[in-house]
């Protein structure tokens, strides 16, 4: 019998092997695999610890990304999940594979992108490891931050209402532009800059107020899924309520592609997913309800359709 690869396993499943295989029982531990970040109780407050990395030929393709957006990005998609968390970043650590034919300059413009990224989130860089590498460039970075409070995925209750920080779809669309484009596009154009150097987004106004909380990486679906698996709860999102910008809408269409599809899977957005108690004023984006374990999306019309954990995945 062929044995089952990891394309056909699915990350879902590969993330949920790893969590059942690596469960311990410490105090210490709060939440390790299957959050945004490791959280670990240390005095009065909280550690955070996430890792992400970023391979050429997967997560950037250097006809379409400068050294100095791959540095900014690296850094950012790593807070990003600190902030998904409710926490502040402190420390980062690199670890860098470059090809020994590199030149210099680029080695300079990608730490001129991390330096002020890090610049940008208030976090310094304490160490990490440069190797050289046969092929793709690899990179990755690990933010250490803190927080007095986690807000873990875990958190949603029936009765919340689930909420976003900002416009969904637009890094997608960007990533479109570039495939059909080219760099032919104005730099200056906004969803091509959410694509090559997406900003974090602070989740400061959210603390004390988010029951639980995602950063949308992967796309809106398959986040929201993995907040409802890890709070074991339902959830009911209303099609008309997705945050589409007219410029994203007006360009999706222009390359023939649905806006409402890039809103819903499109990754690398990085806007925050999140719930609240029903009865609290929140400055975002309304989008749906938790219910208790349907997961459905309401059409323009009132029908209901379940859906599936659609989105960006390795495997």
């Amino acid at each position: 019998m062929k044995e089952k690869t990891l394309c056909h396993a699915g990350e879902l499943f590969l993330i949920e092997q790893l969590q059942k295989n690596f469960q311990y029982n410490l105090k210490s531990l709060v939440a390790g695999i299957g959050d945004d970040a490791a959280v670990i109780k240390y005095g009065k407050d909280y550690l955070l610890f996430t890792t992400d990395m970023m391979l050429e030929g997967v997560h950037f393709d250097l006809h379409y990304i400068t050294p100095y957006q791959i540095g900014f990005k690296l850094i950012s998609v790593n807070v990003s999940d600190i902030y998904a968390m409710g926490g502040t970043p402190m420390y980062a650590l690199l670890n860098i594979a470059l090809r020994k034919k590199t030149e210099t300059s680029f080695f300079n413009m990608l730490f001129k992108g991390i330096k002020h990224a890090l610049s940008y989130y208030k976090t310094i860089l304490i160490g990490g490891d440069i190797s050289a590498v046969r092929k793709d460039i690899y990179l990755s970075a690990t933010i250490i931050g803190s927080t007095i409070k986690p807000i873990l995925r875990s958190g949603a209750k029936e009765g919340d209402k689930i909420y976003v920080t900002g416009y969904l779809g637009e890094s997608a669309c960007g990533l479109e532009i570039l495939k059909k484009k080219g760099m032919c596009v104005k730099p200056s154009n906004n969803l091509l800059k959410r694509h090559l150097m997406p900003a974090a987004r602070n989740p400061d106004k959210l603390k004390g107020i988010a029951t639980s909380m995602i950063d949308i990486s992967d796309g809106l679906l398959i986040d929201l899924t993995r907040l409802c698996d890890e709070s074991k709860v339902g959830a009911r999102i209303y099609e008309e309520k997705i945050p589409i910008s007219p410029q994203m809408r007006k360009t999706a269409l222009s390359l023939g592609l649905s806006p409402l599809n890039l809103a819903m899977t499109g990754g690398e957005d990085y806007e925050l997913l999140f719930t609240a108690p029903h009865n609290k004023k929140i400055k975002a984006i309304y989008i749906g309800d938790i219910v208790k374990s349907e997961r459905v999306i309401i059409d323009k019309l009132g029908f209901k359709k379940a859906f599936e954990p659609k989105g960006y995945q390795h495997f």
